[in-house]
């Protein structure tokens, strides 16, 4: 490791004292080449025969992955879609989307993703102008005419089964997609299977690659919405690969070749495709591709594969906690990476995630990052020998500058000193496919460099730990002045046992104060077996009482004055996360 002893500015954005835990030949030899994705996985790749995918009992090696590239490239333009197209696809983390990402950018196309209502699907497709969808088979007749208002002509459609053994299927699996099958599932002449698509090809006699551009739009993706409505988020090849570059020694081995598994989480987030489909290619690991399982049978799905690395989300976790079907000696040793991501886990959860890996013979630190999709995913590495908890998140990837700034300014702050998390670094997306959000997100200041203004409020050690806060979107004003982020009362009220979930949030003053500050509101949703075994009146009480009790860690104005009670699950994006403000319009409040 490198020693650094260097006299600190009080900027970490000169500083950058993280860069004393990364070895000093990375540091020396560590850039983002420019090459395209195709051609950086090429690099990356161990041999032809080597099997890159496993995915339902069949093996798919890299020699299979540049021949399915080049027959969709040739399709693509055989169905008129050429350099600088949108391609609205709508597949779940099967192998034929890696096909796409890779064919998109062989005739300069970009691939446009989303996973949310039909309205939002139709509104983007309509917006991108395409005339054909990609979709799996079980795309409904019904939803499939709401696209064909909005101008497609036609949709390109995949079993889920294409590239699989189906006889290697657990039962669950085949319960979960057959619930995605409707009675009326699209059909007729304006439908193409898959291989008919990939037939086009072969009988394409035109150019089919476009000029080399790394910094052309490649990937479209929309942000979780969870503090107000989704973005598209746009990344080019450079800006993966400059993600990716920074990642790839992560979970690696110098005894064997670790297994990569992905479930459920679909390629519609940009964490998904980098981070958890992309780096694991392109640093010589088996990517282990199951998405077609419920959320809460992912325990069933971690003891059938036991990965080497599984990318996991809170929820993962919990559900395999909770479920109570993971055996007391089963052994979880084969798990040599494990964290709950990007994703806010405080200490209590991480506390007892530590405790449940440990008491299964996993001797892995349990784990937070932290990153966003606007940065192409990580922006932080976990630091597994310092302790974790308390916001702590890691340390900056080797190739990424990351400061606090005084928020929507470019005065910096000097270490320990709460502000704006600001990131530059080659993984920054090119932009939102709105001018004015790209310019209020990305500024060019006026040291030269441009960067990333993320929203999260968080300090600097002087040691480049990062420790997170909240969001300024979530931030609650008192009267007086006082701030209080959300995150900090929710980390206190969810060590009850008596609450399945929590959300904090700031509401107008009941006396309706005209200044425009707010009070602090718990919605908290009581734990099955308190609803099953008490009445209304004294489940009230005992949550009221409970939550009292918790509050008296915080800081007197930091508790909540209103509590609303709610029998009802949470509202959460594809990735978890809280949605505030849908949770604020349940409760009405």
């Amino acid at each position: 490791m490198m020693s650094i002893k260097q006299k600190l500015t009080g900027k970490p954005s000169i500083d950058r004292p993280w860069m004393q835990y990364y070895p000093q030949e990375m540091i020396e030899n560590l850039t983002v080449p420019n090459s395209t994705l195709y051609e950086y996985l090429m690099y990356n790749c161990p041999g032809d025969d080597v099997v890159a995918i496993h995915y339902y009992g069949r093996d798919i090696t890299w020699k299979q992955i540049k021949e399915e590239t080049d027959k969709v490239a040739r399709a693509l333009k055989a169905v008129g879609f050429g350099e600088n197209d949108e391609i609205p696809m709508f597949l779940r983390s099967v192998p034929e989307f890696i096909f796409l990402l890779l064919g998109a950018e062989k005739i300069g196309a970009s691939l446009l993703c989303r996973d949310n209502t039909i309205e939002e699907n139709v509104a983007a497709v309509k917006k991108a102008g395409a005339k054909i969808i990609f979709a799996h088979d079980f795309l409904s007749q019904e939803d499939f005419n709401k696209f064909r208002a909005c101008g497609v002509r036609e949709a390109i459609l995949l079993s889920p089964l294409r590239s699989a053994d189906k006889s290697t299927l657990p039962d669950y699996s085949w319960d979960f997609l057959n619930s995605q099958y409707t009675d009326y599932p699209a059909y007729g002449p304006c439908t193409m299977t898959w291989d008919d698509f990939l037939a086009l090809g072969e009988n394409y006699t035109g150019e089919v690659e476009a000029p080399k551009d790394i910094h052309r739009p490649l990937f479209r993706a929309y942000t979780s919405g969870s503090t107000g409505p989704s973005k598209q988020v746009v990344h080019s090849a450079f800006s993966m690969v400059g993600a990716v570059q920074q990642m790839n020694f992560y979970g690696s081995s110098d005894q064997f070749r670790p297994t990569w598994m992905v479930t459920l989480l679909p390629p519609s987030l940009v964490a998904v495709v980098v981070s958890m489909v992309l780096l694991p290619l392109a640093s010589n690991k088996l990517l282990i591709l199951c998405p077609f399982v419920a959320a809460e049978d992912v325990d069933l799905e971690m003891m059938r594969y036991r990965p080497n690395c599984w990318p996991l989300i809170p929820m993962f976790i919990e559900l395999v906690m909770r479920n109570g079907r993971v055996p007391d000696d089963y052994d979880m040793s084969h798990l040599i990476s494990a964290g709950a991501g990007c994703e806010a886990y405080n200490n209590n959860q991480l506390e007892r995630a530590q405790k449940f890996l440990n008491d299964h013979n996993c001797k892995t630190r349990f784990t937070a990052g932290y990153g966003c999709s606007e940065a192409g995913s990580n922006m932080s590495l976990p630091m597994s020998a310092h302790p974790i908890g308390n916001g702590n998140v890691g340390i900056p990837m080797p190739l990424t500058t990351i400061s606090i700034f005084q928020p929507n300014t470019e005065e910096e702050c000097t270490y320990n000193q709460l502000g704006e998390i600001c990131q530059s670094g080659p993984g920054t997306m090119l932009g939102y496919d709105n001018k004015k959000a790209t310019d209020n997100a990305i500024k060019l200041h006026s040291d030269g460099k441009k960067w990333l203004h993320t929203g999260d409020i968080a300090k600097i050690d002087k040691d480049g730990h990062i420790f997170i806060t909240g969001r300024i979107k979530n931030m609650i004003v008192l009267s007086g002045g006082k701030k209080v982020f959300p995150e900090e009362v929710e980390a206190v009220l969810e060590k009850s046992p008596y609450f399945a979930e929590v959300c904090v949030l700031g509401i107008s003053r009941t006396f309706g104060a005209k200044d425009g500050t707010e009070e602090i509101a718990a919605v908290i949703v009581p734990a099955d077996e308190l609803t099953s075994k008490y009445d209304d009146e004294t489940l009230d009480k005992l949550i009221r009482t409970e939550v009292k009790t918790l509050s008296g860690r915080l800081t007197a104005y930091k508790r909540p004055v209103n509590i609303i009670i709610s029998k009802n699950p949470l509202p959460r994006t594809a990735t978890r996360k809280v949605k505030r403000k849908e949770v604020k319009e349940l409760v009405k409040i």
